[in-house]
């Protein structure tokens, strides 16, 4: 529901690294949102479990449900409306990266983390149980996107390809080439999706003819350089695109491709090696966005005025992973 706004906060006391800030009112549903109430929120939780960095987390759509992934190959599950951790399991043979929930609670989707398997996994969280496996790209995979109307998902590598594929299935339903390392995403209605090969433009394509090619190309801004695109999201509108790049975050119309905004993130140390790059997340009503900063601040950005409206500190790490909550007045961030 995008009238539905989460939270955000992280607290100011020095935490150790590979936290999970949780920031908010637990079990409280989500209200209207402005600028006010944005600069005003508080850190509601911290979990410091997880024994490496904090690389992806997403919440469930319709259950109040978290869950990470850690760089210790952990995989934890948390309760939204009381903060606390529910179950804790390990890939201890293959790492877990680019986590996402599924349409069922209990089970999850994500890549491999090691050098030697890029398969996607299908896991069911009530058992600890494989159900399919995703076979068939031959680098890291960088992004994960499912469907939010049916079983599809996109997956885009370091081998230059975005994969179609269906949950029910093990077998690739379609291949897109790319001329660089791609990012790919669906929109809110599952009819489209976007994707992105690094040459500074973001291609559109029909779900049902993606075979014919984009239907429409979104050029992005030159002027600090090439954009090498690193994420890609669509507001829960359809009207806006998140466009992610190595050193900026642009805001743009999802139907004419014009730049609304430009947030500049304070950039990681150059030494600081992520190994995943800086997540961006629109709030439910699409009104603000957040993501983390080399100096282990979160900012909120407005999408309506392009001020920025809040920087919350606490993390000693860099926030890679920053999400909103779909259904309560919360939202997450964890740290390398």
């Amino acid at each position: 529901n995008r009238s539905h706004t989460p939270i955000v906060r992280a607290a100011r006391a020095q935490y150790s690294k590979c936290i999970v800030h949780c920031q908010g009112c637990w079990g409280a549903a989500a209200a209207a949102m402005d600028e006010a109430l944005v600069s005003s929120l508080r850190a509601g939780r911290m979990h410091a479990d997880t024994n490496g960095a904090i690389n992806s987390l997403d919440f469930h759509r319709t259950e109040d449900l978290l869950v990470t992934a850690g760089d210790d190959e952990s995989i934890r599950l948390y309760s939204t409306t009381s903060g606390l951790l529910q179950k804790t399991l390990h890939s201890k043979k293959y790492g877990v990266s680019n986590l996402v929930f599924t349409h069922d609670a209990n089970s999850v989707l994500y890549s491999s983390k090691n050098q030697w398997d890029e398969s996607l996994r299908y896991l069911s969280l009530h058992d600890n149980r494989y159900l399919r496996y995703f076979k068939g790209h031959r680098g890291r995979v960088v992004s994960v996107s499912l469907s939010p109307k049916s079983d599809l998902f996109l997956s885009a590598s370091m081998d230059r390809t975005v994969r179609l594929w269906d949950l029910r299935s093990h077998a690739c339903q379609g291949l897109l080439r790319a001329t660089s390392a791609p990012c790919a995403a669906f929109d809110e209605q599952g009819l489209i999706f976007a994707a992105s090969s690094g040459e500074s433009m973001v291609q559109l394509f029909d779900v049902r003819a993606y075979e014919k090619g984009p239907f429409k190309a979104l050029p992005l801004p030159t002027d600090a350089g090439p954009v090498t695109v690193t994420q890609i999201k669509f507001s829960l509108s359809g009207e806006d695109l998140l466009v992610t790049s190595e050193r900026r975050i642009h805001v743009m119309d999802a139907f004419d491709g014009r730049i609304k905004h430009i947030f500049s993130p304070v950039p990681p140390a150059a030494h600081v090696g992520l190994g995943t790059p800086l997540e961006a997340s629109f709030s439910p009503d699409s009104q603000f966005v957040l993501s983390g900063g080399g100096d282990g601040a979160v900012r909120v950005w407005s999408c309506k005025t392009g001020a920025e409206v809040a920087a919350f500190k606490g993390h000693k790490g860099v926030p890679v992973a920053c999400k909103w909550a779909p259904r309560r007045m919360l939202l997450a961030t964890g740290c390398s």
